[in-house]
């Protein structure tokens, strides 16, 4: 069979290509890094381009930012392409690495508007990434939003430790959910899979 696919690419939105020129090379606080995160997941929903997510990878000591993703699922019809996986296959792409967290690299960390969803909870551990950082960890999304995040392990932050990735929580986290509360008003289309 000749129609059978054979590959797939994932992009960000035209607006978040145009706006990479005007972001910071370096973001010395975890705040700053949050805020950039939550201005780009605020206008991916406003751009409906996306769902309310985004996330960044930086080099955790010197602030550089390396790779920004959005949640891309729906424009892309691609359930896996979620602002973690973009962000962090992003990252990799550009350092020519499967590996974040190997000999010689710096401390990459990945900066989320929330905890990751049961996929990108395992991207987060498969990526090699050192640190996550969070703005909250409760049932605030699904509640506000709709969205199903997944059978998460009871002990995700204990998992993380052992594999050595140091999670940073409650960063921005009232901004983070005031954004949930907007887009759960907004009457914007939640993708789940048969509703969870």
């Amino acid at each position: 069979m000749t129609d059978l696919p054979f590959a797939f690419t994932l992009s960000l939105p035209e607006w978040a290509v145009t706006e990479l020129a005007a972001m910071p090379e370096f973001t010395a606080t975890a705040e700053q890094r949050m805020r950039l995160v939550l201005e780009l997941a605020r206008r991916n929903a406003l751009e409906d381009t996306g769902g309310p997510f985004a996330a960044a990878v930086f080099e955790h000591d010197s602030g550089q930012l390396v790779a920004v993703g959005v949640n891309r699922v729906m424009p892309t019809s691609c359930s896996s392409a979620h602002a973690e996986v973009m962000a962090l296959s992003l990252a990799q792409h550009r350092l020519q690495v499967y590996d974040l967290g190997g000999p010689g690299q710096p401390v990459f960390e990945l900066v989320v508007n929330w905890r990751p969803c049961a996929m990108c909870f395992g991207a987060v551990l498969w990526s090699g990434i050192r640190r996550l950082t969070i703005a909250g960890s409760g049932p605030e999304l699904e509640n506000l939003t709709g969205f199903d995040e997944g059978p998460m392990p009871r002990q995700w932050r204990a998992e993380l430790a052992r594999r050595g990735i140091v999670v940073t929580e409650g960063v921005l986290r009232r901004e983070a959910i005031d954004l949930f509360r907007w887009f759960g008003a907004s009457g914007r289309t939640v993708y789940n899979a048969r509703q969870g």
